[in-house]
C-alpha cells in the first residue's frame, strides 16, 4: 500500500538490515511528564539492545542537568562536539524541555543526529492553538471548535467578558486546557457556566495560554505515523491502522492513560473502511504539514463517517504497551524493527541536512 493510503506489513520482524549503533537515550526531564519519559526511555532502551545496538543511558534530572547513567557530575556540551561519540540521540522525553523544540535545538546545536521531529515542528505541535490554526489555514483539515485564551487577555475585564461570550457559542460541557502540557495534564471537563472561570483560571496555574474546546460527540481513535517524506530509504511515511480508545471516566484524562486498567485500546478502531481510511489520510496530511519527521500519534474523534482532528503528539508515550507502539505492532512493525527505523531515519535526516549549503 502506497505511503498515501496506510502503512503495509512489515515483511519481518527484525531489525532493519545495516550496523549496529550507539544510541543515547535521553529520558526524564524538567516537565510534570518526567516519571513518564523514564518508563519509555527504559522501554526504548531495552528495545535497541534487543536489536544489537550500544545504549547510552542520559537521564535529564527534574533540574535540567543531564547526567551519564543518571549519575555523576552533569554534562558538559561544546557546540559541534557531539554527545559522548554516539551516532544518534533518542530524546524519549515528553512535555515541556522535552518535544517543544528546546532540546532538539540543543542537538541540532551540538550536530547530533536525532529521532523525531525538529525545532519547529515540535515547537508547533506543542503549541495546541498554533497546531490547531494551521491545520485551519489548511482549510482541508475538519477540527473540533475551540478559543485561544491569554493569561493578560483574560485579565482585562473587557477582554474577559468576549472571551467568555466566544466560550458560550462553544456550548457545554466543553474542555479547559493548558495549551502546551501532555498527557492530559491540567484539562478540566466543564458542565456548567459557574465553574467555567474557575477552570480557566487553574489551567493558567500551568501555563500562560489556554485552549477552550467544544466537546465532540463519537470516539476517540487515534494513528501512529512513521517515516518521513526526505527519507532516502525505500520506506515512505506510512500510516497505522487506527485504534480506538475505550476508558470509564467522563474522558481521557492523565489516570485513564497511565493507571492499571485505566484505558483499553481496540486495533482496529470499531469504525467504517471509509471512516479508517479518513482516519489515515488526515493523520498524513497532518504530519507533512506541521513539517513532523520520524513518528507523531494523531488524535481524532470519529462519529459515522465523521473524523475531526483532535491534536498530535510528536514524543509519544513508548513502553511496548503504549498506545503507539500497539498501533505499529498491530500494523506489522515489532518494537525493535521501530526504535531500529526511528534511528537510521535520524541518520537520513542529519546527513541530508549535512548536505545543505548554509
Amino acid at each position: 500500500m502506497s505511503a498515501r493510503g496506510g502503512l503495509k506489513p512489515a515483511a519481518s520482524s527484525q531489525p532493519s538490515p545495516g550496523r549496529a549503533l550507539k544510541v543515547a537515550v535521553l529520558a526524564g526531564g524538567r516537565s510534570s511528564e518526567h516519571d513518564v519519559s523514564l518508563s519509555s526511555g527504559a522501554a526504548v532502551r531495552d528495545g535497541l539492545r534487543s536489536g544489537g545496538h550500544e545504549v547510552v543511558w542520559v537521564e535529564v534530572g527534574r533540574d535540567g542537568a543531564w547526567r551519564r547513567d543518571g549519575e555523576g557530575e552533569p554534562l558538559g556540551a561544546m557546540p559541534g562536539g557531539g554527545l559522548l561519540g554516539v551516532d544518534v540521540a533518542f530524546p524519549v522525553l515528553h512535555g515541556r524541555f522535552g518535544e517543544d523544540g528546546t532540546v532538539q535545538g540543543m542537538l541540532e546545536m551540538l550536530d547530533v543526529a536525532y529521532v523525531g521531529s525538529g525545532v519547529a515542528a515540535s515547537a508547533l505541535c506543542m503549541d495546541k492553538v498554533l497546531f490547531k490554526e494551521l491545520m485551519a489555514a489548511a482549510g482541508t483539515i475538519p477540527q473540533v471548535a475551540y478559543v485561544d485564551m491569554r493569561e493578560e487577555r483574560f485579565a482585562d475585564d473587557g477582554d474577559r467578558k468576549r472571551l467568555l461570550e466566544q466560550v458560550a457559542r462553544l456550548g457545554l460541557p466543553a474542555f479547559v486546557k493548558p495549551a502546551h502540557m501532555g498527557s492530559s495534564v491540567g484539562i478540566v471537563k466543564v458542565s456548567a457556566r459557574d465553574e467555567l472561570e474557575a477552570a480557566i483560571e487553574s489551567a493558567f496555574s500551568y501555563d500562560a495560554r489556554v485552549i477552550v474546546e467544544a466537546a465532540a460527540s463519537g470516539i476517540e481513535v487515534e494513528c501512529g505515523v512513521l517515516g518521513a517524506v526526505h527519507a532516502a530509504s525505500d520506506a515512505a511515511t506510512l500510516a497505522s491502522v487506527p485504534g480506538e480508545i475505550v476508558f470509564e471516566g467522563d474522558f481521557y484524562d492523565f489516570e485513564a492513560k497511565y493507571a492499571p486498567g485505566g484505558m483499553e485500546l481496540l486495533v482496529p478502531a470499531r469504525i467504517s473502511e471509509q471512516a479508517a481510511a479518513r482516519v489515515r489520510e488526515l493523520a498524513l496530511e497532518a504530519f507533512a504539514r506541521a513539517g513532523c519527521d520520524g513518528l507523531a500519534r494523531v488524535d481524532f474523534f470519529v462519529d459515522g463517517d465523521r473524523v475531526l482532528l483532535n491534536e498530535l503528539n510528536t514524543m509519544p508515550g513508548f513502553t511496548p504497551t503504549s498506545v503507539y507502539a500497539k498501533l505499529l505492532a498491530a500494523s506489522g512493525v515489532e518494537y525493535a524493527e521501530l526504535v531500529d527505523r526511528l534511528c537510521r531515519l535520524a541518520l537520513e535526516r542529519h546527513a541530508a541536512l549535512g548536505a545543505q549549503a548554509f
